[in-house]
């Protein structure tokens, strides 16, 4: 049974108060009361908490915490499940700059999706739209964790999205076969024997940084000529499972790389993680040192660099026009120009949904059908 009631008291000072009260019950049936200041307020709330316990998705605020402190239980079970140190630490910073000064002290049962909305547009006017997008996702996560927990019947915050517009998004940098071409000459002139079987697996392998860090011999089947990916290294230079389980994957090699692999594994020094590419010490090598003194040296001498103004003594700097991902975007662009199905290059790439796939290189896929249809168009001329 719900009513609303007028409540009046003195305070030990011998002021005088007063407050509508809400009693009600919750879906477990529990006797629940809630103080307003004025009539209308009351009847309000009590509208929505009483649909609410239709719906079996209300939570008390007595029950409740807040985001704050919700926050806290999601960090702590990121750390449980063991995520990467650099993600823990972006998930810090979401917590710490963004989520907690906005909203941090509101307990999460008086959270309503109109209010999250309001979060929603206040980040993306404070905030680049990626990153309004990534601290909104994790305060969704936030609040998923405490209905797991049991704080809190609902999420509110589910199905808010901060829209990219399509004209936002960053076209994929993708070295031309040109550039590709002369990568891969100064990478086997190179004095350095790691640079081209490096070269050749980012680009016909399409690894990620981390994957090329973590790579065993184990995962080279070289009478096969595949490449499996089981594992990766952290920023930390720590060997774990790959990003996602769609990371798991066995990608095709080309002679040539198989051939510059077995040469190379007859120099490669010993590692305790056996791995493909080691550091100098035999150990996981730092993805800095891997871009900037292994593909650094290749990318200037094939003259893939572009001018970055003068250093203090007046003597001209040059930056790397590509860096290791762009050779996994390489990788991509030329099994689709193959014309390899959509599926297999999302399982290649190892993305975890073809709509990755589709957002990263719909447009190469949009090509790679325009150019089917103008050789169509030609062959169709020429037999009639």
């Amino acid at each position: 049974m719900t009513s609303i009631r007028k409540r009046e008291w003195t305070t030990p000072a011998g002021t005088a108060k007063s407050a509508w009260q809400v009693d009600y019950r919750d879906q477990a049936g529990a006797r629940r009361s809630k103080q307003f200041a004025r009539k209308k307020d009351a009847e309000a709330w009590l509208t929505t908490a009483a649909y609410q316990v239709t719906q079996g998705t209300h939570t008390p605020d007595s029950q409740s915490i807040t985001v704050a402190k919700a926050a806290e239980f999601w960090k702590t079970r990121g750390e449980r499940e063991g995520l990467e140190p650099s993600t823990l630490a972006a998930y810090d910073q979401h917590i710490r700059l963004h989520i907690a000064p906005l909203c941090g002290d509101r307990k999460l049962s008086q959270l309503t999706k109109p209010i999250v909305e309001g979060y929603r547009d206040q980040l993306v006017d404070t905030l680049s739209r990626p990153m309004a997008s990534r601290v909104l996702r994790s305060l969704t996560a936030i609040i998923s964790e405490a209905q797991r927990r049991g704080y809190v019947a609902q999420n509110v915050a589910q199905g808010v999205r901060v829209a990219r517009a399509k004209r936002e998004r960053a076209k994929v940098a993708i070295p031309s076969k040109i550039e590709l071409r002369a990568l891969l000459k100064a990478a086997s002139e190179a004095s350095e024997p790691m640079a081209h079987p490096l070269a050749l697996v980012a680009i016909f392998g399409g690894l990620r940084a981390s994957e090329l860090r973590g790579l065993p011999w184990p995962a080279i089947d070289l009478k096969g000529a595949t490449l499996t990916v089981s594992q990766r290294a952290d920023l930390n230079g720590t060997i774990g499972a790959p990003k996602s389980a769609a990371g798991y994957r066995t990608i095709p090699l080309p002679p040539s790389a198989i051939s510059a692999l077995r040469a190379w594994k007859l120099q490669c020094r010993a590692s305790e993680d056996d791995l493909v590419f080691p550091s100098i010490a035999a150990k996981v090598m730092s993805n800095r040192y891997m871009t900037l003194n292994i593909l650094g040296p290749v990318l200037k001498a094939a003259g893939l660099v572009d001018p970055a103004g003068t250093d203090a003594k007046g003597q001209a700097m040059t930056v790397a026009r590509y860096g290791l991902h762009d050779l996994r975007h390489a990788a991509a662009s030329l099994w689709i120009e193959q014309r390899v199905s959509p599926k297999r290059v999302q399982g290649w790439m190892g993305h975890s949904s073809i709509q990755v796939t589709f957002d990263t290189y719909g447009h190469l896929f949009d090509q790679a059908e325009q150019d089917a249809s103008v050789a169509s168009a030609i062959e169709r001329d020429l037999l009639q």
